[in-house]
């Protein structure tokens, strides 16, 4: 047994240690404690990084795993520390993230008395975990926890160990040794009749289209490949964008609520759909015919959509095994054609809704992802808060293999971008990293600026505030069901006066000819920096197809508002790609 291992806290820390934690998110004190104090003593083995509220530290957590794909630990006191965990924990588990949650419960002795601050965290927490279980005395240490962290490296997303704070404090049981933690992962390759079944049915279609998703996520070439044998257009979801619309000459989009282009309509007069490494969950905007899927993950297969056909492998091994059994498609009408569709469907909408962007006041925030598309590094990690923010960058921001964009994409939380930032900053401390923050989003978890302030030059992240006082998103979803808009306005804010009361460096923009140059200099700051753009509130943007119900709906409540597609450098993309169809 290690020296330091003497009560149950400091076990636990030495275990978290040998799975290559550095550090936990959370807010200390009560049943906490002896878990702070055995971090204190560890000689910086762990670091305790201090959040303003346990739901931004599970949010940092999720980020850090997203960045590293190792394990993340989150922390919360019993009762509202337990239960502020949730909302982050659960953004975690759906995104299938290596996260951990210790959730401290009271005094052993008082559970089941209704006693101060009680809850029932092997309860509370297991819809937004895959393992979730208590401490109720030492010997269950060091196991239940090492299973713990096993099950989250495993796949199994968030893991939940509670345990009273006395318990934390007691002596060990059992030495706490050593154990191997999963470090690599296999790489699912299907069974030899699913790849014929899938050749026979690829070489049986006559108009092919792909629809990825986030699994292609290292499978890019591979994906290219099947597109230049079987002329297939190639569409994504919002987080497949980042993986696959890169040096892809048969992009033509995405689709979904966020949607633009020609995805939709590619994927609806195809004769097979390739449902590549996505769980995309609008059903309605899928065939639902002539559909195969291809998936790591068994459970997703066929949940979404009917299928010809259920893949079960990783994308990449499947593609590269199907590969040798395609014969080569000369036939390019289907894909030119979404090509061309594509193409004129951006061109429509940046001519008709993007002349004079550069002068409109209130600031477009269709402008503001544009340039800080244009200023941000290469490399930079754009993370999102939900609503419009997620259709500016779903539309603006351009991936290249490098840059990195993640959000709320699966739980749809409110006020993300910030935590988010907060973890993948300190997991990766040499890239840029830019909170794309609407005023909601910020508003709701505004004290995660005291945070970033407090550990300065170690969280230099990039704050931007899409600032148009109302909440955007919930406006266009009234104004397409015909309610008109009401109790979305969030007010007159200056959020830069706030982060400079806060210590941050911050600039206010409401003239967009100074936004690039604000947006450079923020950029260029050796600390913290938040940017807060007035934007027009009335900019919001409709999905790529809208039913009648919806278009009537938003006709009867619409004033004066301005609808826009956002395509940004896509078009200059689909342009190329368009110059690339071959003469007859």
């Amino acid at each position: 047994m290690a020296a330091a291992d003497r009560s149950v806290a400091e076990q636990m820390i030495t275990v978290l240690r040998q799975a290559g934690v550095m550090r936990i998110y959370g807010v200390v004190g009560d049943s906490l404690n002896p878990v702070v104090d055995a971090i204190r003593r560890s000689n910086g083995a762990i670091e305790w990084i201090h959040v303003r509220n346990e739901e931004a530290g599970a949010f940092a957590a999720a980020a850090e795993a997203e960045m590293t794909g190792r394990l993340a630990v989150c922390a919360g006191s019993c009762g509202p520390g337990n239960t502020h965990l949730i909302q982050g924990l659960y953004d975690a588990h759906r995104s299938g993230l290596p996260v951990l949650g210790l959730a401290s419960h009271i005094p052993s002795a008082q559970i089941g008395t209704g006693f101060f601050q009680e809850t029932h965290p092997e309860r509370v927490f297991v819809d937004c975990s895959g393992y979730c279980e208590m401490i109720s005395t030492p010997a269950q240490l060091p196991r239940v926890l090492r299973t713990a962290i096993q099950h989250a490296l495993g796949g199994g997303g968030v893991s939940v160990v509670s345990f009273p704070g006395d318990v934390a404090a007691l002596p060990v049981a059992h030495p706490t040794g050593e154990s191997a933690f999963l470090r690599e992962w296999a790489t699912p390759v299907p069974p030899q009749r699913q790849v014929e079944a899938l050749a026979e049915a690829i070489n049986g279609s006559t108009r092919t289209a792909i629809f990825a998703g986030a699994g292609v996520r290292g499978a890019h070439e591979d994906v290219m490949r099947l597109a230049a044998t079987v002329q297939a257009p190639v569409g994504h979801s919002l987080r497949g964008k980042e993986w696959i619309q890169f040096d892809n000459p048969y992009d033509v989009g995405m689709s979904g609520l966020l949607g633009y282009g020609a995805c939709h309509e590619a994927l609806h007069e195809a004769d097979l759909v390739l449902l590549l490494g996505t769980d995309f969950p609008y059903d309605s905007f899928l065939p639902g015919r002539n559909t195969i899927q291809v998936d790591h993950d068994a459970t997703r297969l066929g949940r979404r959509t009917p299928l010809d056909l259920a893949v079960h492998g990783d994308v990449g091994a499947t593609l590269r095994a199907v590969q040798p059994l395609l014969k080569p498609r000369q036939d390019r009408a289907f894909l030119d054609d979404m090509l061309r569709k594509h193409c004129a469907a951006l061109d429509q909408v940046v001519g008709a809704y993007t002349k004079n962007i550069e002068h409109h006041t209130p600031i477009h925030p269709e402008y503001v992802a544009s340039i800080l598309d244009e200023v941000a590094a290469d490399d930079a990690v754009f993370t999102v808060d939900t609503g419009m923010n997620n259709v500016w960058a779903a539309r603006y921001l351009t991936p290249n293999g490098r840059r990195r964009v993640i959000g709320s994409f699966l739980h749809g939380s409110m006020a993300n971008a910030l935590p988010h930032a907060m973890g993948a900053q300190l997991a990766l401390p040499g890239r840029q990293v830019v909170a794309m923050a609407g005023d909601g989003g910020l508003g709701m978890l505004m004290g995660e600026l005291l945070t970033v302030a407090k550990y300065g030059s170690r969280m230099p992240v990039k704050t931007v505030v899409f600032n148009n006082g109302a909440l955007g998103m919930i406006k266009l979803e009234m104004m397409v069901s015909g309610y008109p808009e009401y109790e979305i306005d969030n007010g007159d804010i200056n959020y830069a006066a706030i982060a400079n009361a806060c210590g941050i460096r911050c600039i206010r923009v409401t003239d967009p000819t100074q936004l690039r140059a604000a947006l450079t200099e923020a950029l260029a700051a050796p600390g913290p920096a938040l940017v807060d753009v007035v934007t027009d509130a009335n900019a919001l943007s409709l999905p790529p197809t809208i039913t009648a119900a919806q278009l009537k709906g938003f006709a009867l409540a619409a004033g004066r508002t301005v609808l826009n597609g956002g395509v940004g450098k896509m078009i200059d993309l689909a342009r190329s790609n368009l110059r690339n169809i071959p003469r007859p």
